[in-house]
Formats: structure tokens, C-alpha cells, sequence
């Protein structure tokens, strides 16, 4: 929210990009530089840290979280008269990445403490058509990985984790990220890391590797080139240009040398809101995030509150004392481009109430002691 809504220049915003300590350096290498396409110095550095951060073997950096998603299925043969189950309450991408390729969309009902999805609609989904399952770890909290890694070994389909929420959150099964077959990672300005727009794919099955260099080098053995591996470079599948330029790619290397800082400062925020509003959500009947074992990675803030209509009720209260909070979500299976590319097999009950309940506080990497403490006194100070 800014002034120019009428609630003030010194408005606390939903969220604000974290600036890196070396971003405008590394701009500046590229500007002096003869390589400002991909696939040059930023784009190896901050791969290799993506690499370590999440402990894949293989990533890509790409255009988007939303390329990647498409990369996904197209690398997985998805296509006409297939079926891709995936929870309603996510981001559109992830049922576009299935329709382009001209499936269809299975959306599947959710676990209402978490928003994750619920493995045992899962599990009731899969029929002779499905190929594959989509999941999102919701604020990186994790999603059911015993439950949703024995489905997928028992019916013998593919999982694709879209971890644009969970950067470098640790499991007992795993860093988020190398559980399914194939992962993306956002890097939009919205996230805890960021390059403005961009995103990461990784690849966990490394017999896709190859294809997906392919396939995000406009369709060209172009990077087998630049390796030395073959003297010329020529089409030689159905690819685009997902590549990350090196202008995105030196902001997001300083963004990924800066990681543990950025956590560490939305994890100091994240754990201050717990603290400090538990008891005035108990006394309310608001259910403040509550993640299993504590994992999850600082990315959002939540409450659910007890209806519709106290949603709206606190966000108008937050935005008249100049805090900016917002709801998620509208369910996928409830929109236009839901009813036209996807099923359910009943009414997906959970994931609307969340939906209409759900309210997140600002929080960003480096916000202030003073800006936290203004939100909490504003979520204090409502009282319906």
C-alpha cells in the first residue's frame, strides 16, 4: 500500500525487495562485461550456490518458477489424454504448466492447518490416466513426504515439488527441493531470494538433465557447444528461451551470498509475531501458523481467522492504522480456467475455508524492530 492509496507515506507494505549487499557490483560486472546473455560467470556462481544451498545435484537457472513448472512437464512427456493431480489452493503456474501441454488439471483438497495437500485425496485420485503429482510446500512448511513419497512408489508416478516457497528448508527425508523427480525455486521479488523475475529447476533424475539443457536453450545443443562437446550447435528438440540473462543472474548470486542473513532476519520477525500475538489469537479463536516440528522457512506469516467475514473485518482494521496485509489464494478448481481444465472429485470444502480465512502479516529481510512492532500493535489493537 502506498501513499498514493490514502493510508500514508510511512505505510508499513505487504513486502519489500531485499537488496544484497553486492547486487549493484555485480551489475556493474556485467555492464562492463561482453556477456550479458546467460550462461556466463553469474550464471555459474549462482548455480553453484543454489546447488549448495539446496543439496541438488543439477540445477537450472531459468525465465521464471512458472518456466520451470512448464519444463517439468513437457521433460516428464505429459500430454493430451494424461492427467497431473495437484492441490487447489496454489498458484496458477502449476495447472498452466499441465493445460499447455494439453492435459488435464486433477485438483485435490488440502490438509486445513498447513494448506499443504492431502495425500489421501491423492492417493483416491490416481486412476489409469495420472502421470504425475504436483506439490507445494505452502511457506515451506513441508508436505506429508512419507505419505506423498510411498504414493508415489506404490502407483509408480513422479512427484514434482514446487518449492517456490521452501529455499533451503532441511527434512528428515531431505532438503526440500530433491525429494520428487523434478523441482522449481522462485526467485520473483516477492520471495526470500530474488532477481526481480526468475527461477530454478531441479533436476533430481539425471537421465532428463541433458533434455532439459536442450529444451532451455531454445531447443539447441548450445550449451553441449559452449562445453566443447560438438563443434557447431544446431535444433535438435521442441525447447524456448528459458535462460536467465546475466543481468537477473548477478543480482541473484548476491541474493544467494547473502541467504543466511536473509533467513536469519525473516526467521527473527517470523518468530517475533508467534510469540508476541498467541495470546491475542487464542482469546479470538485465530489460528496463527503453526508449522509441524517447526520447519518452515520464513517465507509467510499467517492467520487464519474464525471466518470470512473477520478476514475482511482484520485486513480493512490493518489497512486503516497503515499495515498491509492480504489474503492468498482463490482456489484453482473454483475459477473459469479451473472449470475448464480441471476436475475434482468432490467439492474441494477445506481449501475454500482457508482460503476465506487466511491473512498474511508483512514480512520481509530487513524490516525494522519499530515496523515489526507497528504491525504487531495493530493486529493487538483489533478487537472484533
Amino acid at each position: 500500500m502506498t501513499a498514493s492509496a490514502g493510508v500514508g507515506a510511512d505505510a508499513i507494505p505487504f513486502s519489500r525487495p531485499f537488496r544484497a549487499k553486492n547486487d549493484l557490483r555485480n551489475l556493474e560486472r556485467v555492464l562492463e562485461s561482453d556477456h550479458a546473455h546467460g550462461d556466463g560467470a553469474f550464471t555459474r556462481s549462482a548455480t553453484g550456490r543454489l546447488l549448495t544451498i539446496t543439496d541438488a545435484r543439477n540445477a537450472l537457472l531459468t525465465t521464471s518458477c512458472t518456466h520451470a513448472l512448464e519444463m517439468s512437464t513437457r521433460l516428464l512427456g505429459i500430454g493430451p489424454g494424461d492427467e497431473v493431480i495437484l492441490p487447489t489452493f496454489t498458484f496458477p503456474s502449476a495447472a498452466n504448466a499441465i493445460a499447455l501441454t494439453g492435459a488435464r488439471c486433477v485438483f485435490v483438497d488440502i490438509d486445513p492447518a498447513s494448506g499443504n495437500i492431502d495425500p489421501e485425496q491423492v492417493d483416491e485420485a490416481v486412476g489409469a490416466h495420472t502421470k504425475a503429482v504436483i506439490v507445494m510446500h505452502y511457506g515451506g512448511m513441508p508436505v506429508d513426504l512419507d505419505a506423498m513419497t510411498d504414493i508415489s512408489t506404490r502407483h509408480g508416478i513422479p512427484i514434482i515439488e514446487d518449492n517456490a516457497h521452501g529455499l533451503g528448508v532441511s527434512t528428515a527425508a531431505g532438503v526440500l527441493g530433491t525429494i520428487g523427480v523434478l523441482a522449481t525455486q522462485s526467485f520473483h521479488d516477492t520471495k526470500n531470494v530474488h532477481c526481480g523475475e526468475g527461477g530454478a529447476l531441479i533436476i533430481n533424475d539425471a537421465s532428463l538433465v541433458e533434455r532439459a539443457e536442450i529444451m532451455r536453450e531454445k531447443g539447441t545443443n548450445r550449451s553441449q557447444f559452449l562445453r566443447g562437446q560438438v563443434d557447431k550447435y544446431s535444433w535438435v528438440d521442441l525447447g524456448s528461451s528459458y535462460l536467465m540473462s546475466e543481468f537477473n543472474a548477478a543480482v541473484l548470486d548476491a541474493q544467494l551470498e547473502d541467504f543466511v542473513e536473509i533467513q536469519a532476519s525473516r526467521f527473527a520477525i517470523w518468530d517475533r509475531y508467534a510469540t508476541e500475538l498467541a495470546e491475542w489469537a487464542a482469546e479470538r479463536g485465530i489460528a496463527p501458523m503453526n508449522p509441524a516440528g517447526g520447519v518452515h522457512a520464513a517465507h509467510v506469516f499467517f492467520l487464519l481467522m474464525p471466518d470470512w467475514a473477520a478476514q475482511e473485518a482484520f485486513i480493512g482494521h490493518l489497512r486503516h492504522v497503515g499495515v498491509t496485509a492480504t489474503f492468498h489464494y482463490v482456489p484453482l478448481d473454483t475459477s473459469p480456467a479451473g472449470r475448464e481444465f480441471g476436475r475434482t472429485l468432490r467439492q474441494l470444502d477445506r481449501a475454500e475455508d482457508f482460503s476465506r480465512r487466511l491473512v498474511r502479516l508483512p514480512l520481509w529481510a530487513g524490516m525494522t524492530e519499530s515496523q515489526v512492532g507497528r504491525v504487531i500493535a495493530a493486529a493487538l489493537s483489533y478487537t472484533e
